[in-house]
């Protein structure tokens, strides 16, 4: 199994995401603005994978606070969680896995735990967050391997796979199981432009795993549905609101459109901490803008004229009602959306 990212005594390591599949490299983020850092030039990438490093990154930054006064430190934890809470904004579980590390100190504190105790409960913790990832995501492929048809073809936007997460998968997870089960299926990724993660992440992550994978533009998806080419559509999410409407990566909701026209089943998998059920709806969602030379160059070539105007959006966020079912570790979401995701939660 890929390992995205690893808690060691030297810091965390991380595959960095930016150079696959030319270089795979693991380097060492030794201090919590390093692992900001990271999260930031999408080293790291997914929301899974983020809410993980968040919480490596909180654990970091504590574990190396030289001890001080209670109140020195509750303010170094503030900042710490701060720095990385401001990383990212679309992606709830980076705020999901904050959280959790911010209920964890307050218990600690209130209970007048040792620093050094609360230290290493945090460490403790952050790893607990990386293993339960994991088990999150063989469950959440369990459940949605069923909806996989026995022989056909998956198309899957962007990257949900290992490298999304803490290992195995959302969307690639459920490909994974639904192959484990002897399922004969194989995968169209689309390239996923304008960051590559279909052609750079997944199709490098499924051929290495011997998974049968066909790399497709972005514009071509509409055409392989039309020509009956396509059995379902499997994405991840970064937030899912109350009624079942699912932000993701650019361009998923183009893809989910072009399934419904063409009668192709649309899933999106996803752990239950993507679920923001104080949102009503996807209008909420704070859609993260990033740097225009994503668009215009691909690593230093340059792909446009200099000077022009360039909108990156790095989200859209499908409508419920192209949401065929959304999977999850705790079971399938059918619409309506609004009753079965709370009666997941509830579980």
């Amino acid at each position: 199994m890929i390992k995205t990212i690893e808690w060691t005594a030297e810091g965390v390591v991380m595959i960095d995401q930016r150079l696959l599949p030319m270089e795979e490299l693991y380097p060492v983020f030794r201090t919590y603005e390093e692992v900001a850092w990271a999260i930031t030039e999408m080293v790291v990438r997914g929301a899974p994978a983020i809410g993980v490093a968040a919480a490596m990154g909180v654990a970091l930054g504590m574990r190396d606070f030289p001890t001080g006064s209670p109140s020195d430190f509750d303010a170094h934890f503030d900042k710490v969680c701060r720095l990385l809470a401001g990383t990212r904004p679309t992606a709830v579980n980076l705020f999901w896995a904050i959280d959790r590390m911010r209920a964890l100190y307050a218990q600690l504190r209130a209970g007048n735990q040792p620093l050094a105790a609360i230290r290493q409960r945090l460490v403790e913790e952050a790893q607990v967050v990386h293993h339960e990832d994991i088990e999150i995501n063989r469950s959440l492929g369990h459940f949605g391997a069923e909806l996989i048809p026995d022989q056909g073809t998956v198309l899957t936007h962007c990257n949900a796979g290992a490298l999304a997460t803490a290992g195995y998968g959302t969307a690639l997870g459920v490909i994974r199981a639904a192959i484990e089960k002897g399922k004969q299926i194989d995968v169209f990724a689309d390239e996923t432009r304008p960051f590559l993660q279909g052609a750079r992440l997944t199709a490098w992550e499924l051929h290495r795993d011997g998974i049968p994978v066909t790399l497709i533009t972005d514009n071509m998806a509409g055409y392989f549905m039309k020509k009956g080419r396509i059995s379902c559509v499997v994405v991840g999410a970064d937030r899912i609101a109350a009624n079942g409407d699912v932000a993701n990566k650019i361009g998923t909701y183009s893809v989910a459109v072009l399934a419904r026209e063409n009668n192709v089943p649309f899933y999106v998998a996803a752990p239950v901490s993507t679920l923001d059920l104080t949102m009503e709806s996807g209008d909420e969602i704070p859609i993260e803008e990033r740097n225009q030379r994503e668009v215009t160059h691909v690593k230093e070539v340059a792909l446009a004229p200099t000077g022009i105007q360039v909108a990156n959006p790095a989200f859209d966020v499908t409508p419920n009602r192209y949401v065929s079912a959304i999977i999850t570790e705790k079971g399938i979401a059918r619409p309506p959306f609004k009753e079965s995701l709370a009666d997941l939660v509830r579980r």
